[in-house]
């Protein structure tokens, strides 16, 4: 693109019923949109033919963040309900919030919730969030999972249930943490991932915690202007130490999903190796954006105007990314969290 990114480049129509709203049976039976970033030539296949698509010497990187129940429901001191999105537990025991009504639960007011659980709103921060205590007769985790719910993102029509516990969650997420699953990793079962291996090609686990930020819609028409929640990363040692291994034996880097791009673009050298570390990242990949850790990307399809397919659109050309899009959504594509999923390979 030579004119300047406008985030109305982003923008695509769909059918409403594209929008999956619950996840195949088999995990790894959804579609699979190949996409050449060489040449923006597309192949239709199946997630389980993912295998095929590395080469032996290859390093598959997975984000094994885990999903926590984060959204409870209380009742403020009126009576009437509140809505409690946690994000992040802090080092002194309070949680950073997202709250529904917003504008009635300021600093001061408190919330009840089941078996003997309080809240309290103790500052209102910026960006929607609120800081909140908890008092009740066990640690916040349990209140979390007794009566905490899976956070389905708002295009999801409908109450999770007791199968979105097990299935907004990749089979290898070990880390509590995120708000919203790294959906690029949902499609992956034991047996692909050990076919994978099979095939001599490594898999390497880091963490980004997923924030609300993946829910915040770009509300200015630059992308230059819009700021991202900080959301904590994780690359170990040996992670780091297989990748770097990779590169330098010529093999190939595969991040799966835009949380493990933005981890490892967050902790790139300039000579194209990943330091391993511990930290926050807000870095918000657009066009254009020279990559510098990866060599191909499993993603699912995104929003229109969101950050997520702003950075598919990096890593594939804006061009080529948008008609992907299109050929998608004619061809009947199951879109979003649940949906298919695309490869966009070198």
């Amino acid at each position: 693109m030579t004119d300047p990114i406008r985030v109305d480049d982003f923008d695509f129509t769909f059918p409403p019923e594209a929008v999956a709203q619950r996840p195949l049976a088999d995990r790894s039976a959804s579609r699979l949109l190949v996409l050449s970033r060489r040449s923006g030539a597309v192949e239709h296949r199946r997630f389980r033919d993912v295998p095929e698509l590395l080469a032996p010497g290859d390093v598959l990187v997975l984000n094994a963040s885990r999903v926590i129940p984060a959204r409870l429901y209380g009742r403020r001191d009126s009576g009437r309900p509140a809505e409690i999105l946690l994000v992040q537990e802090e080092p002194s025991g309070t949680w950073l919030a997202m709250v529904n009504p917003g504008g009635k639960l300021k600093a001061g007011r408190h919330l009840t919730f089941e078996d003997g659980w309080t809240g309290e709103i103790v500052d209102v921060l910026g960006g929607g969030l609120r800081r909140i205590r908890f008092d009740g007769p066990h640690p916040t985790r349990v209140l979390l999972e007794r009566h905490g719910t899976v956070p389905l993102p708002p295009y999801i029509d409908r109450s999770p249930d007791a199968a979105d516990r097990e299935r907004y969650q990749t089979v290898y997420a070990t880390s509590d943490g995120s708000v919203a699953a790294p959906t690029a990793g949902l499609h992956f079962t034991p047996e692909v991932l050990a076919r994978v291996t099979e095939r001599g090609i490594r898999i390497v686990e880091i963490l980004l915690h997923v924030g609300p930020g993946t829910f915040k819609p770009v509300d200015v028409d630059d992308p230059a202007r819009h700021r991202m929640h900080a959301e904590r990363y994780e690359v170990p040692d040996v992670a780091a130490t297989v990748i770097n291994e990779t590169r330098s034996a010529g093999g190939r880097v595969w991040a799966v999903g835009t949380t493990a791009a933005r981890t490892l673009e967050t902790v790139v050298r300039p000579d194209g190796s990943v330091a391993a570390g511990v930290g926050w990242t807000d870095l918000f990949i657009y066009p254009p954006y020279r990559f510098g850790a990866i060599d191909a990307l499993l993603t699912n399809f995104h929003l229109p105007r969101s950050t997520l397919i702003m950075l598919v659109a990096a890593f594939a050309g804006h061009g080529a990314t948008m008609a992907a899009y299109r050929t998608a959504i004619e061809q009947g594509y199951r879109l979003f969290s649940y949906g298919d999923a695309m490869a966009i390979v070198p």
